[in-house]
């Protein structure tokens, strides 16, 4: 699997309004986030419309404007900030897993590649912005992290 600069761009740029606690009272200025983050301010204004339009994030413009979260880091996931600007977490050729169509001794791939979908989703879907801000991550990822530091 491979994330992409905008997928992770997307999910520091999520973060840092978390951490930020930045509100409709006091957004946080693009320029702020993408200092913050060392992400090009470009490429973050993409990236802050697209999740706009998920409604992942709110902004204003003008002097007094910038952008805050458009709901609770409690209740957004790390696998719901990739899907908004990069679609499907797992995907074979553009295809998801279970929609392809192997034959023969290649069969059983779909197997791995549905398992690989499975086990992405595991780990994306359980650790919110507010576990990282906080630095709590669940155990399935703390678990599956030790578990890849070893020889």
């Amino acid at each position: 699997m491979r994330i992409s600069a905008k997928a992770d761009y997307a999910v520091r740029a999520m973060v840092e309004l978390a951490a930020l606690e930045a509100s409709e009272e006091t957004p946080a200025k693009g320029e702020q986030l993408a200092e913050a983050q060392a992400i090009p301010m470009r490429f973050l204004e993409n990236i802050l419309a697209e999740l706009r339009q998920h409604g992942m994030v709110k902004s204003r413009r003008g002097a007094d404007g910038g952008y805050w979260l458009g709901r609770d880091p409690e209740g957004v996931t790390i696998a719901e900030v990739i899907r908004a600007v990069e679609g499907p977490l797992a995907s074979v050729r553009g295809e998801r897993p279970p929609e392809l169509d192997y034959r023969g001794s290649a069969e059983p791939l779909k197997d791995v590649w549905m398992a690989l979908r499975s086990n992405v989703r595991e780990i994306l879907d359980s650790v919110t912005l507010a576990d990282v801000v906080d630095g709590e991550l669940p155990d399935v990822v703390r678990d599956a992290s030790e578990r890849s530091s070893l020889p």
